[in-house]
């Protein structure tokens, strides 16, 4: 194995054991001996957060894994990404994503995050309680590919359908929408109009990636 092999390789472990030391000190010693900055992230960082992600459908690691997974990740990409230029940096597509309007649950929506970003999305979370305008809002000044909200009440549920009419009020079709959320069903999506329907964090990647191939 070539040291930078072995340097990869140990990127991905400090993910996978979500050690937030060695993932910083692993991420520098990167840089210093001259690893392509975006190489360490998609053949280091990423591929730890890919195992963090089957782990967690297999039902091998939880929440907490997750979260300290995805901090191990945020430190090294802290070290990484001075060292890449604006050019170089590129990202699979732009998710906007929150919980909606009414509704303060953010737990599942912190898991979605952390594995998009896990995956090279570029995200961003405007946390909860977020009004259809504000995803509106965000989507047209973010540049975003994806909307996705998450709705965890019945009461909720309606703010999901109105996200929708927003996007399409202000003829933005070319926004695809993903949903999900305790009492939001692959039924409901389709019948709203959505474009996808994602029942847990594990499976999000698969289903971003999906609606992307799709543009």
């Amino acid at each position: 194995m070539t040291e930078k092999e072995e340097v990869l390789a140990l990127l991905k472990e400090a993910v996978e054991t979500w050690n937030v030391d060695m993932s910083r000190e692993t991420a520098e010693y990167a840089m210093d001996v001259g690893i392509n900055p975006c190489e360490a992230i998609e053949s280091g960082l990423s591929q730890g957060m890919a195992s963090i992600s089957s782990r967690f459908r297999e039902g091998k690691i939880f929440l907490p894994q997750v979260m300290a997974a995805s901090h191990a990740m945020e430190e090294a990409m802290e070290v990484i990404e001075p060292h890449i230029s604006a050019k170089a940096l590129t990202s699979k597509g732009v998710v906007v994503i929150g919980t909606v309007q009414g509704d303060i649950h953010e737990i599942g929506k912190h898991i979605v995050v952390a594995f998009l970003r896990g995956a090279g999305y570029k995200v961003y979370d405007l946390g909860k309680d977020v009004s259809p305008d504000e995803f509106l809002e965000e989507a047209i000044e973010k540049g975003a590919d994806i909307v996705g909200a998450s709705a965890l009440m019945t009461t909720t549920l309606v703010y999901q359908r109105r996200i929708i009419e927003r996007l399409r009020e202000e003829k933005l079709n070319n926004i695809k929408t993903i949903f999900g959320g305790a009492c939001c069903t692959q039924k409901w999506v389709r019948d709203i109009g959505g474009d996808a329907y994602c029942e847990c964090g594990a499976e999000v990647v698969e289903r971003v990636d999906q609606l992307m191939s799709e543009e």
